[in-house]
């Protein structure tokens, strides 16, 4: 098993900057247009809930390998949230600082994310 505290993964910086770039996606997208409200809204609000989510749901599993795995979910959804927020700049939805301090986010969870899936793997 990776850890014996079943919650330690709040212990872990990933997680907390996870939650941290959920409720920021939260904030962002309160000014969306109404029409996106199950589009990009709702796709933009779950890829960022997953990154932290896989993270807790990958420290519960059995094996580094399978925490490994579910890293691995959450670097793919904070890749998919920077997509979807680059596109939501094209389209207008938001602009401003706060979009920059979110792509700056992701980018920094991004980084994090692969260098703890790599620990992961090579540890014993």
């Amino acid at each position: 098993m990776p850890t014996t505290n079943a919650n330690s993964y709040k212990a872990l910086v990933v997680w907390q900057k996870g939650m941290g770039l959920a409720k920021q996606v939260y904030q962002l997208t309160e000014t969306f247009p109404a029409s996106e409200k199950y589009g990009l809204v709702a796709q933009m609000r779950r890829a960022g809930v997953s990154v932290p989510s896989n993270i807790a749901e990958g420290q519960a599993r059995r094996s580094r390998r399978e925490f490994a795995q579910f890293v691995s979910h959450a670097e793919g959804s904070a890749a998919e949230l920077e997509t979807q927020l680059i596109l939501s700049t094209e389209l207008g939805y938001c602009t401003g600082g706060r979009v920059q301090e979110t792509l700056d986010l992701i980018e920094e969870v991004r980084k994090m994310l692969w260098a703890f899936r790599r620990r992961l793997a090579t540890d014993n």
